[in-house]
């Protein structure tokens, strides 16, 4: 859909609900694209809110009340788990032409609670997730150019308005995304294989080796793989939480063939299957190196 961009679009006031590397990113990405007037910055967390300001990324700090009376497009940017809060508040004050979106890493779950806690204005909530975002956190790590070729998922459902799903989609890529449009349960199924599982992994190695009597000399030895290898694990262990409590069945099931997978390249090792151990090694190096061509990170 990246061709289709509306020249004419622009949004008079932006709210954004935790304006830190993602929410943060969009604000500076549609500033520079001169497409939004005003952004509002809602949180809880009042340094954050001010470091937002000072960097330019929000023009003024506003409660969610100010938001949904001002706002034309509210983007929740906060952990998965202060969605239904967020949802509840902003159905005693929405008006009918506001559009809610979220970037959520999870889905199903999300979807359900709109629908549940929005009531009559769940039409104007488009469900999304950009694939896209950092180790690193908070608005110092935003950027204007984070989503610049990147994927956007929208999950909207039957009864999204469709004006309100092509507002976010001009939205996404008025910041240099693709968007694509998927199911809520094709999503996280999806999203559990390729991103919440790896951080899962990531995590448990991490965790194995900070544990380790010797984990000072370890570490000091640790190289670029261990680098690359461990990189997300560094990322916000709230926000995280929440993504694998909301996922929980998807990735419980990957999991399962993760340790299918694992079982087979150990049994090959453990009977000095050389032949066996390699062909698996090199299936795996064969569709890393596929994957980084065709996807464009291959830098």
């Amino acid at each position: 859909m990246g061709d289709s961009q509306d020249t004419s679009f622009f949004i008079p006031c932006l709210a954004i609900v935790g304006p830190g590397l993602i929410g943060g990113s969009v604000a500076a990405a549609l500033k520079a694209a001169g497409k939004v007037g005003q952004i509002l910055g809602v949180g809880r967390d009042a340094a954050a809110l001010q470091q937002a300001q000072q960097r330019g990324l929000i023009d003024q700090v506003a409660s969610i009340e100010q938001a949904a009376a001002q706002a034309q497009v509210i983007l929740l940017a906060t952990p998965v788990g202060a969605m239904p809060e967020l949802f509840a508040q902003l159905r005693k004050q929405l008006g009918p032409e506001v559009v809610i979106t979220d970037v959520g890493s999870t889905k199903q779950t999300i979807v359900q609670q709109a629908k549940e806690l929005l009531g009559t204005h769940f039409a104007q909530f488009v469900p999304g997730h950009p694939i896209a975002g950092a180790e690193k956190s908070g608005p110092q790590a935003a950027r204007a150019d984070l989503y610049q070729g990147r994927n956007v998922v929208l999950t909207p459902t039957k009864l999204t308005h469709d004006w309100a799903q092509q507002q976010i989609i001009n939205l996404w890529e008025a910041c240099g995304a693709r968007v694509l449009l998927m199911d809520p349960q094709e999503h996280d199924q999806v999203l559990a294989s390729v991103s919440h599982v790896p951080h899962f992994l990531s995590s448990v190695f991490m965790w194995q080796v900070a544990s380790a009597e010797n984990a000072d000399l370890r570490l000091s030895v640790a190289g670029s793989g261990f680098r690359d290898f461990t990189r997300i694990a560094e990322g916000s262990a709230e926000v995280w939480r929440d993504i694998f409590m909301s996922n929980k069945q998807a990735v419980l099931q990957e999991l399962q063939h993760i340790r299918a997978a694992f079982a087979q390249a150990e049994e090959a090792l453990q009977s000095s299957d050389a032949q066996s151990l390699y062909e698996f090694l090199e299936r795996a190096a064969l569709a890393r190196r596929l994957w980084a061509t065709r996807s464009g990170f291959d830098e």
